[in-house]
């Protein structure tokens, strides 16, 4: 009995999901229909779409799905003989019962059941409708309600049901669609991480590569160094003996260089393809998160019919962009701002069908929604073809409201008196209706946009329309950042908050009344570091060019002085935990290919702050360093533990002491890096490592003729007498233990060793 009631619920699961789907098709094919009534080529989908839900709902037993399904498919069926013609008010009906047939997708299994005993009356009425279409019966339609009030508390609201939201995309009537697999955002934010760790691990062979390729060159050498000493035996007579041995040494050398080129290669073609593959990777499990901007618009062609016939209006929407691919978050936060545009359009920008004809208009108002991609951002723009806006009017309200004063809002611009339609409270509407009048609307789609790092722009010409032009980010998830060194770290800025980035010499720095500023296009930049701004102390430049970045806005705007820019990257965005709440002038965090973290700077949170230091006065010069200062080199540190924490420790330990510190997670990575990528000054080391110990990595150190004179420290939770002289007799020139952070013990060490950290 338990499996037959679970078997039941997955069946009625099943019937919403076919209700879901073939409600697409049958809205939109409806819609199509109903603006021009010669396209009989929607019928036979119609029919389908109709039957399939019919088949579905009796299969559950779902007895008045089945019955509204019946009646419209008997409908469309005489509609595709030329037995009877539909017109707009056959549509009407025809889309309330789809309205019905599509509320059941959102009832319970109880509420399904007990439906049609508490609804018989309901579904009658329906049906008789739906009859008196098939009969072609005369349909009287309601006469328009009155929507206007003079007070908000007489408001009577028209009469008006919209309905239920139902996932329609409009484009895809007749077209075959891909299957598509549901998958939980918990599930893909999982997968999405492992396609990062993927990524990330695929990077730490290169460096084997590297390895192998040197190996590979210091067996040639020693191939050279063998046939010299053969040389040599020849000259001095040696004995038979020596010569076969050395003619076998030869031989195995030849053979080990044969080996060893082919893993070379083989390795480095491996490498290629997993670094290829991952990148494949990690990109396709990106775009699994963008979807067609349809999806996003989901019913506004059903909503725009039904709110302009309540205001005796003609209006078509107008789509385009329909395949144009956004984040999934990117649409669920827009699908509120563009239903208040579209609402506002429908009731202050288009105007009625006669005063269009006397405009010479067509009587047709037309509401355009364009998506596209334009410079790396989403571009959304809805315009109408209607009255526009009166700006003098709007000027004039808005003193009225006692926004501004008389004598100043003569002096504002039309795009600034534009920017007071998204005030909260702010309407150029007299009377209060269901629709507008409140001021509630624009300003939530202000509010929207700049959440989302995005700008509105609004244009208007009297009598021809208006137009709402947004600019948002293609991805939440993903952006596209520069990346900059400040004081030693990389830091992200979202490309679309930056105004520009640019370097000039040290000497073009200009200073008035203690302030440092640059003149960049005729304009005075003011300049401020970003190490200041962060707290992460006085910005100090090396060097003789400064790498500055620009932000801010049109009326404010300030130069961000960093150590660095070092590039453009395409980041996966990590929200940060919501225990450690706001972080200031931080908005989220991401990985780079290495897989050492980076944060996200907030663009907005840094302008806020730069213009908290200048209402302080505490905005402190950005030193920079040249002639004998920028001659100074500073000697360089390889630290090597696999502990994160002892790391970050004995980094900061030595950098603080004027050290250029590098780190490495164990003895093979250390090796490496000693190897393929610096000369190092001083080698510090743990002893207990995966893959390569300490003391193996001393020895490696010591037995080669490159790196032998470089000094080694040991630094070990092991204390005991044994653990040290084997260190030692490794080659380690200190060993201490891991105590020696607290004190001065290391830092002593070090400078005995190399001295201090300028040459």
């Amino acid at each position: 009995m338990a499996d037959n009631s679970k078997n039941q619920v997955s069946m009625l699961d099943l019937f919403r999901t076919e209700v879901v789907e073939q409600g697409k098709i049958l809205s939109a094919a409806l819609l199509a229909l109903e603006q021009n009534s010669a396209a009989t080529d929607q019928l036979e989908a119609l029919m389908r779409a109709a039957h399939s839900i019919k088949g579905a709902a009796r299969m559950v037993g779902v007895e008045p799905v089945v019955q509204l399904a019946h009646s419209m498919e008997d409908i469309f069926v005489s509609a595709q003989n030329s037995e009877i013609a539909l017109n707009a008010d056959y549509v009407d009906i025809l889309l309330q019962g789809f309205d019905k047939i599509a509320s059941f997708a959102h009832l319970s299994d109880d509420e399904i059941a007990a439906w049609q005993a508490n609804h018989a009356t309901e579904l009658d009425a329906l049906l008789k409708l739906l009859s008196r279409v098939k009969s072609q019966e005369e349909i009287k339609r309601p006469a328009a309600k009155t929507r206007k009030s003079k007070t908000v508390t007489k408001t009577k609201k028209a009469e008006v049901v919209l309905p239920p939201k139902v996932s329609i995309a409009e484009e895809a009537v007749n077209e075959d669609k891909d299957r598509v697999l549901r998958v939980t955002a918990e599930r893909w934010n999982h997968l999405m991480g492992l396609a990062g760790e993927v990524k990330v691990e695929a990077g730490w062979l290169h460096p084997y590569v590297i390895s192998l390729t040197q190996l590979k060159r210091r067996q040639i050498e020693l191939a050279e160094i063998l046939d010299s000493l053969r040389g040599s035996l020849d000259d001095t007579h040696a004995s038979k003996t020596a010569i076969n041995i050395l003619l076998l040494a030869q031989k195995k050398i030849s053979e080990c260089r044969m080996v060893l080129a082919q893993q070379t290669s083989d390795l480095d073609s491996y490498d290629r393809r997993i670094n290829s593959l991952s990148e494949k990777l990690h990109r396709e499990t990106i775009k699994t998160r963008m979807r067609p901007f349809s999806d996003g618009i989901q019913g506004f062609q059903r909503m725009v019919r039904d709110i302009a016939k309540t205001l005796d209006k003609k209006v078509k929407l107008d789509i385009h962009g329909l395949a144009v691919q956004v984040d999934r978050d990117v649409l669920e936060k827009m699908e509120a701002p563009l239903n208040h545009l579209l609402r506002n359009a429908l009731d202050h920008g288009v105007d009625m069908p006669a005063q269009r004809i006397q405009a010479g208009k067509p009587e047709q108002a037309t509401i355009r929604l364009t998506a596209a991609h334009s410079d790396g951002k989403l571009s959304i723009m809805v315009e109408d073809d209607g009255r526009g806006i009166d700006v003098e009017y709007l000027r004039k309200k808005i003193v009225d409201k006692k926004l501004v004063t008389t004598a100043m809002a003569t002096n504002l611009s039309e795009q600034e008196l534009l920017n007071f339609l998204f005030l909260p409270g702010f309407s150029t509407k007299e009377e209060i209706t269901d629709l507008s009048g409140r001021g509630v609307g624009l300003d939530v789609v202000l509010d929207t946009v700049q959440k989302m790092r995005g700008a509105i722009e609004t244009t208007t010409r009297l009598g021809q329309g208006t137009r709402f032009h947004m600019q948002l980010p293609l991805a939440m998830s993903v952006i596209s950042c520069l990346l900059a060194e400040i004081s030693g770290e990389p830091y992200a800025f979202p490309l679309a908050r930056i105004i520009r980035v640019v370097k000039f010499p040290c000497r073009d720095i200009n200073v008035l009344e203690d302030h440092q500023f640059t003149q960049i296009d005729g304009e005075n930049i003011g300049l401020v570091g970003a190490a200041q701004v962060l707290g992460l102390g006085a910005q100090m430049v090396t060097g003789e060019v400064l790498s500055v970045v620009i932000i801010g806005d049109r009326n404010n705007r300030f130069g961000i002085v960093v150590d660095k820019v070092l590039g453009q990257r395409e980041l996966a965005v990590q929200a940060l935990d919501t225990r450690l709440g706001k972080i200031q002038d931080v908005s989220a965090a991401a990985l780079l290919e290495d897989g050492s973290p980076i944060l996200i700077l907030d663009v907005d949170d840094l302008t806020m702050s730069v213009e908290a230091l200048v209402r302080k006065g505490s905005i402190t010069k950005v030193t920079t360093s040249a002639g004998e200062d920028a001659e100074r080199v500073f000697k360089h540190i390889l630290v090597v533990d696999d502990s994160m924490t002892v790391r970050e420790v004995e980094r900061n330990l030595l950098e603080n002491a004027g050290y250029h510190v590098d780190v490495a997670v164990d003895g093979m990575d250390g090796w490496n890096a000693i190897r393929a990528f610096k000369e190092y000054d001083l080698i510090v080391a743990d002893v207990d490592m995966p893959r390569m110990d300490g003391i193996e990595l001393v020895r490696l150190i010591k037995s080669d003729r490159d790196y032998n004179s470089v000094p080694v420290i040991i630094v070990s939770y092991k204390e005991r007498e044994e653990d040290r002289r084997r260190g030692m007799e490794a080659g380690a020139d200190y060993y201490l233990t891991k105590g020696s952070f607290h004190d001065n013990t290391l830092l002593e060490a070090v400078v005995d060793l190399i001295g201090t950290a300028q040459t």
